[in-house]
């Protein structure tokens, strides 16, 4: 009896040792209590199989108490081992003498999982029934008598829960010697496993949990949907918003497949293109950045079209004269009446105009200039001039406006004479009135002798205003 108490109180401590050190994986230990039955009839002849044995339960040796407790730790790759402890009152016995006798035992099992063979036959494995065999050792005592044993045989586990279940185990103890008989030993008894850890305490074992350090759903293996959207949050883009498949769990506020994270206008419905803005007028600018936006412009102009204030075909940012009508040739300018090195060669041309001396007509060399005066008035057709005369302070005042006019009109005349519209020529003779240099000196009166030919229509910015052309008369009075 010390024996079996030592061995009970050795089995409970291991239990509670197991119990305490479990916490490694997904349920890794087990422990079960139950009755055992064990039949030495049986295994002495009368009996040839577990399935004849299981049949006369008459032979069996109960006790109506717990009488077995085993502990068990899974390995690997379906191995288990187990440690398990009986007591039982033998009545049954087949040798000569029947006696009362106090069975006890302590064994060392490996067990082996059948699932695969549970799948090979249903065609698939299943949660509630595990059936398994087994083989190892042990020793065995029939009251003062005791020897070692070899174990083998089978059994199944029927589980109502993840963690609780119904066990049976049924085998041979084989007897090494003529000690103790070869005999047959059944167990009945629950079954708890125990030492899961679940670190995020979802409920879904670390070993089954997709995501073992964050709270989640048994329907994503443990991850969590933040948003609801049915995307778990590892693969949604968008964790906290709900959103579509499609975009990775992101929303899209338009419809424009676009998601909102990554569309610069969520809510008008625009284009890949744009980054999910609209550009309406097809400008290229996208709507928000478009002052025009249901009108065709450029991105210099804010989207909008050019304007042209004058309606002459230039649009006013290449207008140089956008309030005037003009061509692009002339960067929306008029077309000058005469160009500036026009009338500076004019000017050089009337400043050898020279006349004989007190007379109005023209010495023999200054045809040749006269005629250039011609060519540059027939080549700016629209352009209009003024001849203008004018006499230094020699002589009379009466004389020399006379002088100065029938010069003027001299001049006048022989363009008119050679081609050029007299529409387009006046002349007039000033007289002394207007000198430009001082009569008291001969180079200044030289210089107040002069004829000068001015533009009198309007003319080009390119000319300065109030320019003039002007040319000298002949020293000669």
């Amino acid at each position: 009896m010390k024996r079996i108490k030592i061995i009970a109180i050795a089995l409970f401590t291991l239990v509670a040792i197991v119990n305490v050190n479990a916490q490694d994986s997904n349920n890794p230990w087990a422990v079960s209590v139950g009755v055992n039955a064990v039949d030495t009839y049986a295994a002495g002849g009368e009996a040839t199989s577990f399935g004849e044995d299981l049949l006369y339960p008459g032979d069996w040796n109960l006790i109506p108490t717990i009488s077995r407790i085993t502990a068990e730790r899974y390995l690997s790759d379906g191995f288990t081992l187990q440690l398990a402890g009986s007591l039982n009152r033998i009545t049954q016995v087949n040798i000569a003498d029947d006696a009362d006798l106090v069975h006890s035992s302590v064994d060392l099992n490996l067990k082996y999982g059948l699932d695969g063979l549970v799948k090979g036959i249903f065609g698939n494995s299943t949660q509630y029934f595990s059936p398994f065999v087994y083989a190892g050792g042990g020793y065995t005592s029939l009251d003062s008598e005791g020897d070692g044993m070899i174990n083998y045989g089978y059994g199944f586990n029927v589980w109502f829960s993840e963690t609780v279940g119904l066990t049976y185990q049924g085998g041979v103890k084989q007897a090494s010697s003529n000690v103790i008989p070869t005999h047959f030993q059944h167990s009945l008894g629950l079954v708890v496993k125990f030492g899961g850890t679940d670190t995020d305490g979802d409920g879904i074992y670390d070993k089954y949990d997709a995501c073992p350090e964050v709270a989640g759903l048994k329907e994503f293996n443990g991850c969590p949907d933040t948003d609801g959207d049915g995307i778990i949050d590892g693969e949604d883009a968008c964790p906290t918003v709900a959103g579509l498949a499609t975009l990775n769990g992101c929303p899209d506020a338009d419809s424009d497949g676009i998601a909102d994270k990554d569309d610069m206008c969520p809510n008008a419905k625009g284009t890949k293109a744009n980054n999910g803005c609209p550009d309406t007028d097809g400008d290229g600018i996208v709507d928000k950045d478009d002052k025009c936006s249901s009108v065709k412009g450029p991105k210099a102009n804010g989207g909008c079209p050019w304007p042209d204030t004058d309606g002459d075909g230039v649009l006013d940012k290449d207008d140089n004269c956008n309030s005037e009508v003009g061509p692009a040739s002339n960067n929306g300018c008029p077309e000058p009446v005469i160009t500036e090195v026009a009338e500076k060669k004019m000017g050089e041309f009337a400043k050898t105009i020279l006349f004989n001396s007190g007379r109005a007509t023209f010495l023999p060399t200054v045809s040749d200039k006269l005629d250039g005066i011609v060519n540059i008035m027939k080549e700016f057709s629209k352009a209009t001039f003024m001849i203008e005369g004018h006499t230094d302070s020699t002589g009379s005042k009466s004389l020399n406006e006379k002088l100065s006019s029938k010069r003027a009109a001299a001049v006048k005349d022989y363009l008119v004479e050679n081609g050029v519209d007299a529409s387009r020529l006046d002349s007039k003779g000033f007289g002394e009135d207007n000198p430009i240099d001082n009569n008291k000196t001969r180079a200044g009166r030289a210089n107040n002798r002069r004829v000068e030919i001015k533009v009198t229509n309007e003319r080009s910015e390119e000319r300065r205003v109030g320019k003039e052309c002007r040319s000298r008369w002949s020293p000669y009075h």
